[in-house]
């Protein structure tokens, strides 16, 4: 069985499940996405999934619609105003992946105050009235670096490759890899670079930082840049690094070939793209009256050397790794302490 039809079938028994009165609670209601970003492969894995799971929940009779908007640029001021015209379109609840987790606050507060629900994930605002599904970032930085400690117990050189500036996500990794430097003091990072989560931007920021650095023993990411790195690791000639994958499928191939080649071994993590599923959810069920905490937190997807090969069948290619969230899905993380 296919994972659309596995979908449409867990929605369809849930459906069935909840009592006519709970469904005419939110089958009028209209949720938005409102994302400030699409330019690399895991923006497009968790677009495709919200599209893929509130299509047949729209078809369900669960809500109206669940229409998906994205900025043409990563802009704040964009994305706030984008939400704005949300308000006006009258919509019940907007689902927010955030260019900032502050500068969207305005926006968010104006939505909530008019008595729109604001449910934002991955990219999470503070506007307090909002609620946040994210990750614990940090541990996903840090676990980088204890795993390389295993690894390479002796240490060495990083070579640090960031997200997109100023984005939460970008901010939370870091803080959390500088955070296991710490914790594990052989280990120096010897640079650090933007890749913005992309492949072509990782590349060509590595290739410019390369003549300056060291050797450098391990790379660390979040991901969408693994395979960019070894690229310009490559093209440069230098000794390939331990490269902490993103979960990526052009990641897992390369690191699968050269597994094959010559056991090359790393780990790959982040967060699941389906996790907009989730926040859609979440959102529908907030509207259906549902008492949920502000701030939910789920794990992030980690591939390791013994699960790589079981994961790379089921990643679609040009994708990402991915898990996605049905109904009860959300009301176990709801109902979670």
């Amino acid at each position: 069985m296919t994972i659309r039809k596995i979908l449409l079938a867990s929605v369809a028994l849930v459906c069935a499940a909840m009592p006519i009165s709970a469904l005419a609670d939110t089958s009028g209601k209209k949720i938005a996405l409102s994302n400030n970003y699409a330019g690399n492969s895991w923006r497009q894995a968790m677009l495709t999934s919200w599209d893929k799971v509130t299509k047949e929940a729209v078809k369900a009779g669960v809500v109206a619609a669940a229409d998906p908007f994205t900025t043409a640029e990563n802009q704040a001021t964009e994305q706030a105003a984008q939400i704005q015209n949300m308000i006006l379109e009258g919509y019940d609840a907007i689902v927010v992946n955030a260019a900032s987790p502050t500068a969207l606050n305005g926006a968010v507060k104006e939505a909530c105050d008019a008595g729109i629900v604001v449910v934002s994930f991955d990219g999470i605002v503070t506007e307090p009235c909002a609620w946040r599904i994210a990750v614990d970032f940090k541990e996903m930085g840090r676990s980088q670096v204890e795993y390389l400690s295993k690894k390479i117990p002796n240490g060495g050189n990083l070579l640090e490759i960031r997200g997109l500036a100023g984005v939460f996500v970008d901010d939370e990794i870091s803080a959390g890899i500088h955070e296991g430097v710490k914790q594990f003091p052989q280990f120096k990072i010897a640079g650090s670079v933007h890749g913005d989560w992309a492949q072509d931007v990782a590349q060509r920021a590595v290739a410019g930082i390369l003549p300056s650095l060291p050797e450098i023993a391990a790379v660390v990411t979040q991901g969408g840049d693994g395979y960019g790195a070894a690229q310009a690791f490559d093209a440069a000639k230098r000794p390939m690094p331990t490269i902490v994958m993103g979960n990526r499928e052009d990641e897992l191939q390369w690191w699968k070939k050269q597994k094959d080649a010559n056991g090359y071994e790393t780990m790959s993590v982040s967060i699941a793209p389906g996790v907009s599923t989730l926040a859609f959810w979440v959102a529908q069920q907030i509207l259906d009256g549902k008492d949920v905490k502000k701030d939910l937190v789920v794990p992030f997807l980690r591939i390791d050397q013994d699960n790589l090969e079981k994961n790379l069948e089921t990643t679609e290619k040009g994708g990402v790794a991915n898990v996605e969230y049905s109904l009860e899905d959300a009301q176990a993380v709801i109902n979670s302490k």
